[in-house]
């Protein structure tokens, strides 16, 4: 899976093409995706003692991990790799072939 928590990611299909957010959680199982400001959802919560009166609640739907593409240097890219000479592998940009880090 290419996309980590804590990545910035733009979104290519649906509703909210072209929104751009970091990554809160991934789950690889289910190949999806949490992205702050992305695809709102409105749950009813029950009444508890922070919350007394209940109501709806927005929160951030999962999204297909393939509606998403990483952002790196202001560009949406895809993701490759590269063996280092000491024998570790990096991931780079495929636009700009500069290492990716997570931040």
């Amino acid at each position: 899976m290419n996309i980590k928590k804590g990545m910035m990611v733009k979104v290519l299909n649906g509703n909210h093409k072209d929104l751009e957010g970091k990554v809160l959680n991934v789950f690889p199982k289910k190949q999806r995706v949490i992205v702050e400001g992305v695809n709102f959802r409105k749950r009813a919560t029950r009444p508890t003692q922070e919350n007394p009166s209940g109501g709806y609640v927005e929160r951030e739907a999962p999204i297909h991990i393939s509606n998403v593409m990483i952002v790196h240097a202001g560009q949406a890219t895809r993701v490759g790799y590269k063996l280092l000479d000491d024998g570790s592998k990096v991931r780079i940009s495929k636009k700009t072939n500069e290492e990716i880090e997570v931040q």
